[in-house]
């Protein structure tokens, strides 16, 4: 059972690049999407379980959802240059070695020479698988170029906030179903916020709300994401959740029918296969 739940967050994270791929719409369209359908997901937790959380923490915990929203909508702009296939792998690379430069610096993992070693090792290899899923024939028009990666990177900042959070003194001894639905509606006010400097007229999009069962989806993942780490050890639980990547990836290919070479394609398994092993490797650090 406790594997079941594991798997949810995979798929849920696995699919929501399929569902707004398949809506389509503008960025704001769907970060909205995925802020909206969060958010019901996080009432939804909230009328069942009847957390408590202080007013500082559920402030905080807002600020951080909207904080997201940045690198989700870098994810979002990436989809449309590069494809989802060419953006989930990099994304998930620099999501891993930021998240574990900042734990080790700033949080203290990865404590003694060999673990920082293993550790080391580790993000060497997904670097290489990320390198591996990036290989691009010339005549390719989704070919991966610097400044797509240099976006990519710097939006990425977003979820490398959201991702220390729980690490933080403010929130560390807090029970993670009570942050929850602050995260999700923080999630919603910085798509909203995004959306009234984008462009007024998305609100009257039929895609701007369609893309709320991509948040639906996403919700689902988060909350039962929380669940897994309590059941199955927060190590653990990270470990599932990287067949998100998998799933996201081949999606965008046969799904969402983004061309790839036969060469492209045999790269693109080959890297897979190498940053789920690196991202396994970090666990051991």
């Amino acid at each position: 059972m406790n594997i079941l739940i594991a798997l949810i967050p995979a798929i849920g994270w696995g699919i929501v690049p399929m569902i707004t791929g398949k809506v389509g719409g503008t960025a704001a369209n769907q970060i909205f999407g995925i802020g909206a359908g969060a958010t019901i997901i996080g009432l939804i937790a909230y009328l069942f379980i009847h957390p408590t959380v202080s007013t500082t923490v559920f402030w905080f915990s807002v600020l951080v959802g909207s904080l997201w929203t940045i690198g989700q909508i870098g994810q979002f702009i990436s989809f449309k240059r590069i494809g989802v296939s060419g953006t989930v792998p990099l994304s998930t690379v620099f999501q891993l070695i930021g998240n574990s430069i900042i734990g080790m610096i700033i949080f203290g993992d990865w404590s003694g020479i060999s673990a920082k070693i293993i550790g080391i090792i580790a993000l060497i290899i997904v670097i290489i698988g990320a390198l591996l899923t990036s290989v691009s024939d010339n005549s390719n028009n989704n070919k991966i170029q610097i400044k797509d990666i240099v976006f990519l990177l710097a939006t990425t900042i977003g979820f490398w906030i959201y991702s220390s959070f729980p690490n933080m003194s403010i929130v560390k001894g807090q029970n993670s179903t009570a942050i929850f639905l602050p995260e999700m509606i923080g999630i919603l006010i910085g798509a909203i916020i995004y959306g009234l400097f984008t462009d007024l007229k998305i609100f009257k999009h039929k895609e701007q709300y369609l893309n709320i069962f991509a948040g639906l989806a996403w919700g689902v993942a988060g909350f039962a994401y929380i669940i897994s780490a309590k059941a199955n050890g927060n190590t653990s639980a990270f470990i599932w959740t990287q067949l998100n990547v998998v799933i996201a990836t081949f999606g965008g290919i046969f799904i969402l029918h983004e061309h790839k070479s036969p060469r492209e394609l045999k790269y693109t398994i080959l890297g897979i296969v190498v940053i789920v092993i690196g991202s396994i490797a970090t666990s051991f650090a």
